[in-house]
């Protein structure tokens, strides 16, 4: 089992939905990850809910707020590190934009979100009273997360000075080039992957992005009761070397991926 009392800086811990219908998405991820919500009020009045697998938080869903009316539902990713204002100074002097400077979130840690030089947005998390999530690597909860970027090279600069990620080459035969993102502190040493963001994805005006991936008992399976409860297969089952995984669009319009095969503790 994947439980987690701390996450050393540089690896991924927390995946956050901001959805136009939280009601709905909770309903959706219950029934596709087995999810259930402990809702939290905010002092804005507002609800944060913490989802949660045998009472442990996994991941979070939110309203998404009111001045991203333009968005879309999504997922969004955190990074665990040592200290929020560093890593923003680091990240502007790596070539980032700081989209939110540092601010604490009431005693559960500190954030800020970061815009990395290819348009990625993701969250550094300097945790307090929240690690994040207790539990990884089972099914249900966060597995990988993918960077999608307009400059793979650019990309791994900016990453390798921020948090000291390594990128190899994987061997994709005839699929597009794939590269995972290691890390000390992950399990195993892998901490996500990344590709080129696809011509035809760039035309469409998606922007470079970071996705979530969960892991499932089966990626065949996982379609089928997202299919059944209003989600979208985007993408898949498609065979890879540690198993099978899709893409997947929720209700609300949010998009993530399910994996199944052998995980790492």
């Amino acid at each position: 089992m994947g439980k987690r009392t701390k996450y050393e800086p540089g690896t991924f811990s927390w995946a956050e939905l901001s959805t136009t219908d939280p009601d709905a998405a909770k309903a959706f991820y219950g029934e596709l990850l087995g999810w259930e919500a402990n809702d939290l009020p905010l002092p804005d009045g507002g609800t944060y809910s913490m989802m949660r697998i045998a009472g442990e938080p996994v991941a979070a869903i939110q309203k998404k707020p009111d001045f991203q009316d333009r968005l879309p539902s999504y997922w969004f990713n955190y990074v665990t590190v040592a200290s929020a204002d560093e890593t923003a100074a680091a990240a502007k002097g790596a070539g980032g934009n700081v989209h939110m400077e540092p601010f604490d979130v009431m005693d559960s840690g500190r954030m800020t979100v970061i815009m990395d030089p290819t348009g990625a947005a993701f969250g550094v998390w300097e945790p307090n009273q929240h690690i994040g999530a207790a539990l990884v690597n089972d099914p249900g909860t966060l597995t990988w997360n993918e960077l999608s970027t307009t400059d793979p090279a650019r990309a791994m600069e900016f990453y390798e000075t921020l948090f000291g990620w390594s990128f190899q080459a994987l061997d994709t035969g005839d699929f597009p080039p794939y590269w995972s993102i290691g890390h000390e502190g992950a399990a195993a040493g892998r901490n996500g992957g990344m590709r080129e963001l696809p011509e035809e994805h760039r035309a469409e005006g998606v922007p470079s992005n970071w996705m979530p991936y969960f892991a499932v008992g089966s990626a065949e399976q996982a379609i089928g009761v997202s299919e059944g409860a209003g989600g979208t297969k985007l993408f898949g089952p498609l065979q890879v070397p540690a198993g099978r995984f899709a893409v997947i669009q929720d209700p609300q319009g949010a998009i993530f991926g399910v994996v199944d095969g052998d995980f790492d503790d």
